[in-house]
């Protein structure tokens, strides 16, 4: 299905193509916002704002970027309102269930060696701590080009 079969398709209300869409889109959006929001429930929730989003404001689409683009700016925005409502609320991530247990953050793969494993872990660590150092917006940048693969004018039309 093109670009413009999709727009169309969506424009007329089918299910088939808010279900592509969905396909194609819900993952990458999914990493946008838990890069963003280093929260699982909170990257879920954008992920369900953004398609609803979409379905509501499908008719205003003006075409001017490309559908995936659109969304990403959605998804986007709506990370960004949960961080300023979070700061408002003095809200605290902490990583505990809601028992109050801490929640594990991997299992244990038994196909690596513990060695490897540790290493693996270690470099995950460094990584996220240093994406961690950058601005929102710099970190949206990273998801988007390295992580997701969109060209420097996707991004650039995303943020």
């Amino acid at each position: 299905m093109t670009e413009a079969e999709l727009i169309a398709a969506l424009q007329q209300q089918e299910a088939a193509a808010f279900q592509h869409l969905f396909d194609r889109y819900a993952d990458k959006i999914y990493r946008l916002a838990l890069g963003l929001l280093h929260d699982e429930v909170e990257a879920e929730g954008v992920v369900q704002d953004s398609f609803m989003r979409v379905i509501e404001r499908i008719d205003q689409f003006e075409g001017r970027a490309q559908i995936g683009t659109w969304i990403y700016r959605i998804a986007h925005n709506l990370s960004q309102d949960r961080l300023r409502r979070r700061q408002r609320l003095g809200h605290l991530n902490e990583d505990l269930s809601v028992d109050g247990d801490i929640t594990p953050q991997i299992l244990v793969d038994w196909s690596h060696s513990p060695e490897e494993a540790l290493s693996e872990h270690e470099l995950t660590d460094a990584i996220i701590q240093a994406v961690d150092t950058l601005s929102l917006n710099l970190r949206a940048v990273f998801i988007l080009r390295d992580i997701d693969g969109l060209s420097t004018e996707e991004t650039a039309a995303a943020l």
